[in-house]
């Protein structure tokens, strides 16, 4: 995945593929703790993860680690993901997602929605 081949200075792929794991299972956590929320943008279907600060991503983009919890995580997460869908009366587009993610994003928990 692309988020795990960003490495920092002197960093190996196996320390940044445990770093990226790390990352996304704080989310998950915080996300269950409802100190982040997941919101999907009505019009294209990006995600973003409210609450979600900068110090804890890690280098992280919402996309990555949507497509990372949705790959490893756990049910209850997937539910809440499920439940963001569905305020925004769409699904996440996955296509977007796979198609290099982030093409859509927003750096204020989703009030506004930004194309790179």
């Amino acid at each position: 995945m692309a988020c795990d081949l960003r490495l920092k200075p002197r960093q190996t792929i196996s320390e940044r593929a445990a770093e990226v794991r790390k990352a996304v299972e704080r989310l998950a956590q915080a996300l269950q703790a409802k100190r982040v929320t997941a919101v999907v943008d009505r019009a294209t279907g990006a995600i973003v993860f409210k609450g979600w600060d900068e110090s804890s991503k890690d280098g992280l983009t919402d996309a990555c680690a949507f497509r990372t919890l949705m790959r490893t995580g756990d049910s209850m997460t997937r539910e809440l993901i499920k439940r963001a869908e569905h305020l925004a009366g769409r699904s996440v587009n996955q296509q977007a997602i796979t198609a290099g993610g982030g093409r859509v994003h927003s750096h204020d928990g989703g009030a506004s929605w930004h194309k790179h």
